[in-house]
């Protein structure tokens, strides 16, 4: 399924006075034309694949594909414009070719049929320069030779750069990075499902961890007891992924320590549903907390509960920083900082995307956002602590997508 909202784009496209935006990362192919990119992508280089999306609705979109996954794109994209673009691997389509008489000609036939040259040669991966080619001749079918044209400039080698303003010459390329994130920042309704889903698998492996903390049970014994959890959950088939950062005892980095009395347990955990990653953060202590793990975690509770209040449309990001961080310092902390107190969530190569709630953010919150607000600490001599909650902004306000207490688990021996 694609998510890009063309209208969504439209908007922010016309704010930059773009004509037109080029994907070039394989999560934005993904994003944009419901397709995976393909293994040609795998090493991250500029113009395996590319995706050109005009500012006007009326002027269709256009894909660049390896040829390996074209039958399987038309198939399946909404996206009817594509421009194949050959890889290293040697595939052959007979669909529709008669099979009778000898191997030779009923491949030569299959050939023919797709009008495979005599001196066709594949490339070592894939040849970038046919993908840029293919943009030109697109940006010139559209009337955009000349247009202004937002480029993903976060997927762009230094190397390349150079190229794809030669061969898309005389079109003005800018930085698009900054908009094609405010594209992606607010979430589809099936975005929304799938964070919603991948939350509440999370939860039960959660759920899996609290009951497996005894004395003597070790890290990665928890983190087995993670993945028989969100195994367990009905939907469990519908995960991409999964990853966990669990800490024990006074070392918050690693290591595999063994639970003891008083040790706190950090949980920081999330899974992935059609690549979209949950992101949540639940700490406990075995026995009882001791006066200093008791101090450190109420003010980071505080941070979160007056950050909390603010996660509401139009409320800028940078305050929400300084509310949250300024709670805490006012619990005795005065020196406490941190750079992000949360992060946006999809489908990108981490658990954490743009925008971030920073000093420095430059954006509102707007309702349909799915964000992962957190208050974090890492002491080491003490251990990991964090509370975190995946938050849907809504219309009026947000709502927590997580069901769990937020405070912190006290595991009694």
């Amino acid at each position: 399924m694609a998510y890009l909202d063309r209208g969504r784009a439209e908007q922010l496209m016309a704010q930059e006075n773009l004509d037109a935006i080029i994907l070039f990362a394989p999560e934005s192919f993904a994003y944009a034309t419901g397709c995976p990119a393909g293994v040609a992508t795998m090493w991250r280089k500029t113009g395996a694949v590319a995706v050109l999306v005009p500012a006007d609705p009326a002027i269709s979109e256009m894909a660049v594909v390896s040829d390996l996954f074209a039958a399987n794109f038309r198939k399946t994209s909404h996206i009817t414009d594509i421009r194949e673009s050959p890889i290293w691997v040697e595939a052959t389509n007979l669909e529709g070719v008669i099979l009778d008489g000898s191997a030779v000609d009923i491949i030569a036939s299959a050939w023919d049929t797709a009008k495979r040259s005599s001196g066709f040669e594949r490339p070592t991966t894939f040849d970038p320069e046919r993908c840029y080619a293919h943009l030109a001749d697109a940006l010139s079918e559209r009337g955009l030779t000349k247009a202004r044209i937002g480029i993903e400039a976060d997927a762009i080698s230094a190397r390349d750069l150079s190229e794809i303003s030669r061969i898309l010459s005389p079109a003005q390329l800018v930085d698009a990075s900054d908009t094609i994130h405010r594209i992606k920042m607010v979430k589809s309704d099936p975005e929304i499902a799938n964070l919603r889903q991948a939350v509440s698998i999370s939860e039960c492996g959660l759920k899996a961890v609290h009951q497996a903390i005894s004395q003597g049970v070790s890290r990665n014994q928890l983190a087995a007891a993670w993945l028989t959890g969100i195994h367990s959950h009905p939907d469990h088939v519908r995960l991409s992924g999964n990853w966990e950062y669990i800490s024990v005892g006074t070392n918050p980095w690693g290591g595999n320590a063994k639970i003891q009395p008083g040790d706190l347990i950090k949980v920081d955990v999330g899974c992935l549903v059609d690549g979209y990653s949950s992101d949540t953060g639940r700490t406990f202590v075995y026995d009882r907390p001791n006066r200093l793990q008791s101090s450190l975690f109420d003010a980071l509770m505080s941070g979160f509960e007056a950050g909390s209040k603010l996660l509401a449309p139009g409320v800028a990001l940078s305050e929400v920083h300084r509310v949250t961080q300024n709670a805490i310092r006012s619990a005795g902390f005065d020196r406490y900082t941190r750079g992000h107190f949360g992060h946006g969530l999809g489908a990108g190569l981490g658990s954490e995307e743009w925008p971030f709630i920073s000093a420095d953010a430059s954006v509102e919150f707007e309702a349909g956002m799915v964000i992962a607000f957190e208050c974090p600490w890492y002491i080491d001599g003490v251990g990991g602590m964090i509370i975190e909650n995946q938050v849907l902004i809504t219309e009026t306000g947000h709502e927590m997508m997580n069901t769990l207490p937020l405070g912190l688990g006290v595991i009694p021996t």
